[in-house]
């Protein structure tokens, strides 16, 4: 690399929409040295984090591709790399990576891979998950860098493929954006809640993974019990119509607002009391860790990296998959009419998260690692 002049990484994700891959990468760019890193960010479909870095002043692309190994863009990713002068490839997740190695590798680029989350996931049928399996297995072992949001994720690695290892980077958080004791706006009256009503939110997409229909028969059961307590569910996804239908069915109108996708999420969470995340299969969730240095109580699934941030019954509590709906009923249940041991896990969260997962330090840990891959200076 020659002296003075900035090393060029190219950031490549498989979509516009914002979500913990994509907000990674957003923190990733804002923070990275820029006296000495130029981040070039590919995006292969369009949506609302193309425009936030584009307002930035990021030089940030789009080549349209929603499928994995879609030769078809192969190409123009080449042809793309070569006219940017591109010095780093950092694919951020299997899709990405899966369009972005054979132009590397044609031009002789180091490449490096985050994975934000394994394609593969239990609810997939055999040959699904063998065939991601192999694909995870044969796109690690092309990279000069293998890098993941976890420990469970690494561990999964070394299970499944053969001479696999990673550096663990861990998701993290912008602690001047989620900041505790920061000023909001006020959502509550935005969208008609009471101060006084308990607020449970959601910020996740409308997916079988984030399972909201389970979370919606909860919280009716909820309901039935507990009064003054709002549910607030922010995102978009496949099934969210079926979301809406259930809500209409079960006559929770008047109890639970949903929100499509929000730019203001750190207002949003300001306004709540209590966080869910019931996935059944998470790497690092960011949205956990945005939530707990806001200062909510959190529930989430004992999954991969998520045990990793919430030590049950101190800093949040952690429920099984197997008999989702009724755990997410009794803890729900507990936080809100408990209010000692809600105020208990949310200075705790705030404590456990704040400065230990912060975003500066995780841009500096990816720095390393392209000052690694682009190797000694040249006079």
């Amino acid at each position: 690399m020659e002296t003075g002049k900035k090393i060029r990484i190219l950031e490549g994700i498989r979509q516009g929409k914002i979500g913990g891959g994509e907000s990674y990468l957003l923190g990733l760019v804002e923070y990275l040295d820029r006296s000495r890193f130029e981040p070039v960010v590919l995006s292969f479909t369009d949506g609302p984090m193309v425009d936030r870095l584009k307002a930035q002043g990021i030089s940030t692309h789009v080549i349209h591709s929603e499928r994995p190994f879609d030769f078809r863009v192969w190409k123009k990713v080449k042809r793309f790399i070569r006219e940017q002068r591109i010095d780093i490839v950092h694919a951020h997740g299997t899709r990405a990576n899966s369009n972005l190695f054979w132009a590397a590798k044609k031009l002789k680029i180091p490449i490096m891979y985050t994975c934000h989350a394994w394609s593969f996931h239990p609810d997939q049928n055999a040959l699904v998950r063998r065939f991601r399996i192999w694909s995870e297995a044969f796109l690690t072992s092309r990279m000069n860098y293998n890098i993941c949001g976890s420990k469970a994720n690494r561990d999964t690695g070394k299970e499944l493929f053969r001479n696999f290892d990673a550096i663990i980077i861990n998701n993290s958080i912008d602690p001047v954006k989620f900041n505790p004791y920061g000023q909001y706006k006020d959502i509550r009256h935005e969208l008609g809640i009471g101060k006084d009503e308990i607020v449970v939110v959601s910020v996740a997409r409308f997916t079988l993974q984030k399972q909201p229909l389970k979370l919606i028969k909860a919280f009716a059961e909820v309901c039935k019990k507990v009064q003054g307590v709002r549910l607030l569910m922010v995102g978009e996804g496949e099934q969210r119509e079926k979301a809406v239908a259930l809500v209409h069915r079960l006559g929770l109108s008047d109890r639970v607002i949903l929100q499509p996708f929000r730019q203001d999420v750190p207002d949003v969470l300001a306004a709540s009391d209590i966080f869910v995340l019931p996935s059944l299969w998470e790497a690092f969730p960011i949205a956990l860790l945005e939530a707990m240095s806001m200062g909510k109580a959190v529930i989430g699934t004992a999954v991969d990296g998520t045990p990793e941030i919430i030590e049950d019954g101190v800093n949040g509590l952690l429920i099984g998959t197997k008999g989702i709906e009724k755990s997410l009923e009794e803890s729900i249940g507990k936080l809100c009419t408990d209010r000692g041991l809600r105020e208990k896990l949310q200075q705790n969260a705030i404590k456990s998260i704040y400065r230990k997962y912060n975003v500066e330090t995780l841009a500096q840990k990816n720095e390393e690692v392209y000052r690694q891959l682009a190797g000694p200076e040249r006079p």
